[in-house]
């Protein structure tokens, strides 16, 4: 892949690392495994420190959200982080634990309850 390569692979992986440089800043990895120009689907896995890092629900959430509006012709977006940095991808990753949706931190954006909460 060059830079003059303008599929939509290259783009995306050129757009991955304009967009998103928190991944190699912090030690993650990033690879468009699948970029279907006819279908709009789109594979992206996530390796190295994004397996076991707080934050790679998140991460991955704002690459699915983003990629699919900065790419008109892309409709489907997969994520897929590595479930422990040395094995394959988890493909099966739930979006949510004990009905706690982790990208939003479970209680709002930033963990913290309403002023008109009854919860402690």
């Amino acid at each position: 892949m060059t830079d003059e390569d303008d599929s939509l692979q290259a783009r995306v992986e050129r757009w991955l690392t304009g967009q998103m440089p928190i991944i190699s800043m912090h030690g993650g990895e990033s690879a468009v495994r699948k970029a279907d120009p006819e279908s709009g689907e789109v594979v992206v896995e996530l390796g190295g420190a994004c397996s076991g890092c707080a934050i790679s629900p998140r991460t991955a959430q704002n690459i699915k959200l983003d990629l699919a509006k900065d790419f008109e012709e892309v409709e489907d977006v997969t994520v897929r982080v590595a479930d422990d940095g040395t094995s394959g991808w988890d493909v099966d990753q739930p979006e949510s634990v004990m009905g706690i949706d982790r990208n939003e931190g479970g209680r709002g954006g930033r963990g913290e309850g309403s002023p008109n909460s009854d919860h402690f």
